[in-house]
């Protein structure tokens, strides 16, 4: 089976011999951010590495849609979004708000959390526990609407 990095190059050729330009902009730009982690950690990365990789250039689109709405540049906007579609199919599922409160909900009875200050009780296992498959912003937002701050 093929590693995630190797995977990532296959699909970047395919892209290329089919002449898809965003899918090969997007995986051209992956492949240099992982190859600038593996200079900067000195080795190869494994999966968990390329996929905290991928994880952290998906965070960078979003954060860039969100800045190119306030700013009305959709051309943009769909170009960031087309390419965090792409990005989105190396990484696990994402889980979603409902999964995230469910567990939350179960680390708050467990750990007796009761109000804001106890938000550092819950945060770190909870983002532990989806690390890779939920926004550290979706469970931020989930755990202060339960503690209610």
């Amino acid at each position: 089976m093929a590693t995630l990095k190797e995977r990532i190059q296959e699909d970047l050729h395919a892209a290329m011999r089919a002449r898809e330009e965003t899918r090969k902009s997007a995986l051209r730009m992956l492949t240099a951010a992982v190859k600038n982690a593996e200079i900067e950690t000195r080795g190869e990365l494994d999966d968990a590495g390329v996929a905290q990789v991928i994880q952290k250039q998906a965070k960078q689109r979003r954060e860039s849609i969100l800045e190119f709405r306030k700013g009305n540049r959709e051309d943009l906007v769909a170009k960031e979004e087309a390419e965090l579609v792409i990005l989105e199919a190396y990484l696990p599922a994402q889980a979603g708000r409902d999964e995230v409160e469910a567990a939350a909900r179960k680390l708050v009875a467990e750990t007796g959390a009761s109000g804001p200050r106890d938000i550092g009780k819950v945060m770190p296992p909870l983002v532990k526990q989806f690390a890779g498959r939920a926004d550290g912003r979706l469970i931020n937002e989930v755990v202060r609407e339960l503690l209610g701050s």
